[in-house]
């Protein structure tokens, strides 16, 4: 291997350094894909409280920085809304309103990611049936193994005591 300047050579004992290190992150990899795959109603609640969030902080600055209007020519004219030097309030609703826009957009896009149900209605209204069903039949192999079980349980607190009754019974008194 002369000459061959920057040449990554293998041995068996860097593959066996490798190896392991690449299954972690293979697995953590998939393992990252399935929790966002099943993260999505997770981010879905938090974009929404995002979005609530932001409508709030928007409506709430329109109201207060937007400039008095008078009501009716009966009342007087409303006082000039005190404004800071230098201050662009024109800017701060359009910022609001595009990063307002963004969220639902980042929103519309979470729920595009949602799997899609291939089959309608009734197919699945069937498939809860199924399940139910499933769930009731391994429901009651479930009570007759825990009836099983008290029984061998009652069985075997019986033998102990017929035991621990011989093993007294057994012992000799003391001569003192």
């Amino acid at each position: 291997m002369k000459g061959c300047m920057g040449c990554i050579v293998f041995t068996s004992s860097t593959i066996l350094f490798l190896k392991p290190l690449a299954e972690w992150y293979i697995s953590a990899s998939q393992n990252f894909l399935h929790k966002v795959a099943m993260d999505i109603i997770s981010q879905l609640q938090e974009q929404v409280n995002l979005i609530a969030h932001l409508a709030f902080n928007t409506i709430g600055t329109l109201q207060r920085d937007a400039p008095p209007n008078r009501l009716s020519p009966n009342y007087p004219e409303p006082p000039a809304h005190p404004t800071e030097e230098g201050t662009n309030f024109s800017e701060q609703p359009k910022l609001m309103s595009s990063t307002l826009v963004k969220a639902a957009k980042q929103f519309d896009a979470l729920v595009a990611a949602l799997p899609i149900s291939e089959s309608g209605e009734e197919a699945q209204l069937k498939r809860i049936t199924e399940l139910q069903a499933e769930n009731d039949a391994i429901g009651q192999e479930l009570q007759k193994q825990l009836e099983a079980a008290e029984k061998e349980l009652n069985q075997v607190q019986e033998l102990f005591s017929q035991a621990s009754d011989n093993c007294l019974n057994l012992k000799k008194p003391d001569d003192n």
